[in-house]
C-alpha cells in the first residue's frame, strides 16, 4: 500500500540490504536493474567498521548515523529492510539489528523477501530514488552487543545461553567454514539460521519458532546471545525470538571469525 502511494515518503523508507559473495552475484547492480519502488540500497559493506580485521563489524555511532542519514532515514523514520537471497531472507535481520542496535526502534523486516516479492507479482523499478538527506541520531544499545572479553567471561559464569545459527557440520567441526577450521563455543547450542525460514522463504509461525526453541531447550525467559561466523546470521536468531516478544537478544559481533583467532584452543569445541 505504502509503495504505491508513492513509496511512503519521507515517514517509511525501504532498504535494500543484500549482500553475496563477489565471485556469485553483484548485489549493487542487481539493485540498478531492479528493485521496489522508492527503495535504496544499504551497502553492508560500506556501513561497517573498515579497521577492524574482522568482517561486518558494527561502525561507529557517528558513522552510522551519517550513512543512514545520507539514505532519508531520521530517528522518526520507519525503516523496511529486505535482501535479494534465494533463501528468502539472508542479510535483512542484520541491518534489522544494527538498526535496533543505534537505538531506532520503527524497523521492520519485509517477510518473504524480494524473491516473494517479485513472485507475487509485486511493482520493481529500475529508477533510482535520491532520498532527501535527513538527520539520525544514533546511540548505541550496549545490551544488544557482546564482546569478545563478555563471551569468554561467560564460558565460566553461563550468565548467559549462547545460540549458534551456523549448520550443523561447521558447528561441530566436521566441515570447513571458508577456509577457517570450525567448531563452537564451549556451552553453545546449534540452531541453524534456516530452521526459522519456511520453504518458500517466509518466517515460520511463531508457534513453530517457540517449538524450536523448546526442542533446543532454549529458555525465552533467560538471557540470550546469538552467534555465528560473523555476525550476520546470528541476527536471524535474534529476530526469530523478538517474534517471540523476546526483544533483547544480544548478538556477539565477532561470532566464530573472532572467536577462532582469539580464544584459547581449550575454548574451541570441535569433532
Amino acid at each position: 500500500e505504502a509503495v504505491g502511494a508513492g513509496g511512503g515518503g519521507a515517514s517509511l523508507r525501504i532498504l535494500d540490504a543484500s549482500w553475496y559473495p563477489p565471485q556469485e552475484r553483484n548485489a549493487r547492480q542487481e539493485f540498478k536493474e531492479r528493485h521496489i519502488p522508492g527503495a535504496s540500497f544499504f551497502d553492508i559493506e560500506e556501513c561497517r567498521d573498515q579497521s577492524s580485521p574482522y568482517d561486518f563489524m558494527l561502525p561507529s555511532e557517528s558513522h552510522f548515523a551519517d550513512y543512514v542519514g545520507r539514505l532519508g532515514v531520521s530517528n522518526d523514520t520507519h525503516v523496511v529492510v529486505y535482501d535479494g537471497d534465494a533463501l528468502g531472507t539472508f542479510y535483512a535481520p542484520r541491518a534489522w539489528w544494527m538498526f535496533r542496535a543505534f537505538g531506532h526502534k520503527e524497523v521492520s523486516v519485509l517477510n518473504g523477501g524480494f524473491k516473494n516479492w517479485v513472485k507475487e507479482g509485486h511493482p520493481v523499478t529500475a529508477e533510482v530514488s535520491q532520498p532527501t538527506p535527513a538527520v539520525f541520531k544514533a546511540r548505541l544499545n550496549r545490551a544488544l552487543l557482546k564482546t569478545f572479553e563478555e563471551m569468554i567471561q561467560n564460558v565460566g559464569s553461563l550468565k548467559f545461553q549462547v545460540v549458534d545459527s551456523r549448520p550443523e557440520g561447521r558447528f561441530r567441526g566436521t566441515e570447513l567454514d571458508q577456509g577457517l577450521e570450525s567448531g563452537h563455543i564451549p556451552g553453545a547450542v546449534n540452531i541453524p539460521f534456516q530452521s526459522f525460514l519456511t520453504e518458500a522463504g517466509h518466517e515460520k509461525s511463531i508457534e513453530e519458532i517457540q517449538e524450536i526453541f523448546r526442542e533446543k531447550q532454549v529458555d525465552l525467559s533467560k538471557p540470550l546471545t546469538a552467534t555465528c561466523r560473523k555476525g550476520v546470521t546470528a541476527c536471524h536468531i535474534a529476530l526469530a525470538a523478538y517474534l517471540c516478544g523476546k526483544r533483547d537478544v544480544a548478538v556477539y559481533d565477532g561470532s566464530w571469525s573472532e572467536w577462532f583467532h582469539r580464544a584459547p584452543a581449550r575454548y574451541k569445541v570441535s569433532e
